[in-house]
């Protein structure tokens, strides 16, 4: 059983021993921390809570409200919902905080508190620690019984998100609903199941074949959008003869689409051809994680823009985007980040803004994709003794690198031309993360096995 104490919440297996696994006594612990913290933090005593379909969900979203309730927090509950749309309510209705139930892209075993603040953002680190130390003191007193709060079931937000998609100026529905897509959707039986049809249907999509898209929490594949776990929607979308397939993961904030030949669009294009879109109509500036496709600094440059780099984790990612006033931003995971409507990885802009992309575009998504700069990222990691020191080995590499553009702003990242390698430690276990990028798939390997070959010899060095 695994429980992951982290500054943006808190996830772990369901079941097990106290502290081993996500356990209802561990629920009902870290979500009197947060609701604690939230009080103290905004003064308000009001929560918006939401879940995916997942299994555990009904049992996790009991403890959480009771346990709210018990602290005095009235609760407005979204039910089944996703995870833009909890950040997209606690603005709406200006709330302490949201708590998202969700482990996202893991399997159905595993669930989460994913924690908002008032402005309906994820927790920044100094705020996290502060919940975390709320929850190791058991530092947290319960309302008594004439102050318990209440709670408000709200099915409202599903029409609220998508009408607040719709009236973005860059969403045109007119040129989406006379293109005629036809589409294949995988919702991996979770809340997608829910929203993306309704969100299709909104943008005047007619012909969508639903693949998974019973929010039973019965996970048909590993949840993770990444092509081997898209072999059917690919398969569908052939038999279809459709134009196009989407993806999403169980909580709705990452997207990746399937060409009309079966192809993977990739992941790490989402984001580019969503900012390509922004960028042809309003210039700018761009960020996206240090791990994500150089493309997006290409296209953004190309459009007279100017692109900046963040550490790993949306909530990094959205302060460099405040930071630059970027107009769009996201994670080379299919996250994309639209601060017109809010600061969340959002599915559901992305495929309003994608859609009207396309439709304009007058040509086929895989002629979409050939557009836009060809690079392949390759995705390595080295196990190390648990005693190792993982930040000097990292400083002995950007020493024998230190003439090459690089970044150590979260790990080390080294540039080679258009060529990258981005060295990451793992929070939670002895390894580290090496991912390269290059103009081929070899190109991306070769870079990554240089630089693991440099690793071996400096710890042979160290022996």
């Amino acid at each position: 059983m695994t429980l992951i104490k982290s500054i943006s919440g808190i996830r772990g297996t369901i079941g097990g021993a106290v502290g081993d696994g996500l356990t209802p006594l561990d629920i009902v612990k870290f979500t009197s921390a947060y609701g604690t913290w939230a009080i103290k933090n905004s003064g308000i005593k009001k929560i918006v809570i939401g879940r995916d379909a997942r299994v555990s969900g009904a049992m996790v979203n009991n403890l959480v409200i009771g346990t709210l309730q018990g602290l005095g927090i009235d609760v407005i509950d979204l039910g089944l919902s996703t995870t833009p749309t909890v950040e997209v309510a606690v603005t709406g209705e200006q709330a302490a905080g949201g708590i998202i139930l969700t482990a996202s892209h893991n399997p159905k075993q595993w669930n989460a508190l994913k924690l908002l603040n008032h402005k309906g953002e994820f927790i920044n680190d100094a705020d996290g620690k502060e919940v975390l130390e709320i929850a190791e003191n058991s530092a947290f007193k319960y309302a008594d019984v004439n102050d318990l709060g209440s709670v408000t079931l709200d099915n409202t937000y599903l029409q609220k998100h998508i009408d607040q998609v719709l009236a973005l100026p860059l969403v045109d529905v007119a040129a989406i609903t006379k293109a005629n897509f036809n589409v294949v959707i995988d919702c991996v039986n979770s809340t997608g199941g829910i929203f993306v049809p309704a969100l299709l249907e909104a943008l005047g999509v007619k012909t969508v074949h639903q693949l998974y898209c019973e929010p039973d929490g019965n996970f048909p594949h590993n949840p993770e959008p990444l092509p081997e776990n898209l072999v059917a929607l690919s398969q569908e979308v052939i038999k279809n003869r459709a134009d196009l397939g989407i993806a999403v993961d169980p909580d709705v904030d990452r997207l990746c689409f399937v060409c009309e030949d079966g192809n993977m669009f990739g992941e790490e294009y989402t984001l580019v051809a969503v900012a390509d879109y922004v960028l042809k109509n309003k210039k700018g500036n761009t960020v996206s994680n240090l791990s994500s496709t150089r493309a997006l600094r290409d296209v953004t440059e190309s459009a007279g823009g100017e692109y900046f780099a963040a550490a790993v984790g949306e909530v990094n990612v959205v302060n460099k985007m405040k930071e630059t006033n970027a107009i769009i931003g996201g994670e080379g995971n299919g996250g994309v980040i639209y601060p017109e409507l809010h600061y969340g990885r959002d599915a559901l802009v992305g495929i309003a803004l994608f859609l009207t992309h396309l439709a304009k575009y007058g040509k086929s998504i895989s002629n979409l994709r050939s557009s836009y700069p060809g690079y392949f990222i390759s995705k390595n990691k080295i196990t190390l003794t648990p005693e190792m020191d993982i930040d000097a080995l990292l400083l002995k590499v950007e020493e024998k690198y230190k003439n090459q553009p690089h970044s150590t702003i979260d790990g080390l990242k080294i540039e080679f031309d258009k060529e990258w390698v981005h060295l990451r430690r793992s929070n939670t276990e002895p390894i580290i993360r090496i991912y390269s990028e290059g103009n081929s798939e070899t190109v991306a390997d070769n870079l990554a096995n240089k630089i693991i070959s440099d690793i071996k010899e400096i710890l042979n060095l160290n022996d």
